[in-house]
């Protein structure tokens, strides 16, 4: 199993709050986020905010187009699972 590098960013381009994430969204989108996010129980909220922010960001991502045209031509840099993890806990990350 492979997965793509972390590739860090000079700051983030989507904040890690509801109103951060609100922004980058769509209409569409931000209107189901805000569903979501105020019909979740007070434990799911974080689940939530995660998810969506994941999503903020692959929608605001500037480089959308030469990754995906990198996945389908199959050069895209991978890196083994193992690896990926040996990096986070060097980095302090969680790894669960």
């Amino acid at each position: 199993m492979t997965a793509e590098p972390i590739h860090r960013h000079e700051g983030e381009r989507v904040p890690r709050n509801a109103e951060g994430i609100a922004a980058a969204l769509s209409g569409g989108q931000r209107m189901e986020f805000y569903r979501e996010l105020l019909a979740a129980a007070p434990e799911q909220a974080k689940g939530v905010l995660l998810r969506w922010w994941g999503q903020a960001m692959l929608d605001t991502d500037p480089d959308a187009d030469t990754r995906a045209d990198a996945v389908l031509a199959g050069t895209v840099p991978t890196l083994s699972l193992g690896d990926l993890l040996a990096r986070r806990r060097a980095a302090g990350l969680p790894v669960e």
